[in-house]
């Protein structure tokens, strides 16, 4: 994970994926971090959001579960076909 410090700030870079649902949606999750996702009407209000819902969620991560912040490496996604009963 590279991290850099600003100011007060520190800065880490997380995957993220981005999905559109069939309202039109965009919907982002943060694998490496707890239940993090949100959505947003536009991908602008989406990236808004996720700054919120990341910097809640690593203070969570950080206060109940005391983990340090792990970043996955993205690999690749794919569209698989699955059988269903």
């Amino acid at each position: 994970m590279k991290t850099k410090k600003t100011k007060n700030n520190k800065v880490i870079n997380l995957p993220v994926l981005i999905e559109q649902d069939e309202n039109g949606m965009f919907v982002g999750s943060v694998p490496s971090l707890r239940s993090c996702y949100t959505q947003g009407k536009t991908l602008e209000e989406l990236y808004k959001n996720l700054e919120e819902v990341v910097e809640l969620c690593t203070e969570a991560d950080k206060e109940f579960f005391g983990n340090k912040i792990y970043s996955n490496k993205i690999i690749g996604f794919q569209n698989l076909s699955f059988s269903l009963r």
